[in-house]
């Protein structure tokens, strides 16, 4: 099983007005970076709106963020990014840490900042 990420498609209305998620946006500019990236994930683009489906179906309806990765099986994350577990699966719910993950698994840049080399105790 290929890592899925969930990302929040750019340009969806709310609060009156046209709006963009910006850990999204991150993530979008660093799979823009890397096109290599979108061989090795599932990107599966969402709605503002909940219940975001494929989210709940694999992490329950607690867990709906985005940006969200959906972990493979026995994949080795690496000691940079904060891994949560939900129904029997892993994943990791912020960009940073995705972009961290990203840079351990596929050998892409690390996110600039005090914390980007930072492991996780």
């Amino acid at each position: 099983m290929k890592d899925i990420l969930f990302l929040l498609t750019p340009g969806f209305y709310d609060n009156d007005r046209r709006e963009f998620c910006p850990e999204c946006a991150e993530l979008w500019g660093v799979l823009s970076y890397y096109p290599a990236l979108k061989e090795g994930l599932d990107i599966r683009p969402q709605e503002l709106s909940r219940p975001r489906e494929g989210l709940v179906a694999l992490l329950g309806a607690a867990h709906q963020n985005c940006p969200t990765l959906v972990l493979g099986k026995d994949v080795d994350v690496g000691p940079f990014a904060k891994v949560k577990e939900a129904n029997g699966n892993r994943f990791i719910d912020n960009a940073r840490d995705i972009a961290k993950y990203f840079a351990h698994r596929f050998g892409t840049a690390f996110p600039r900042g005090s914390q980007a080399l930072e492991r996780v105790k």
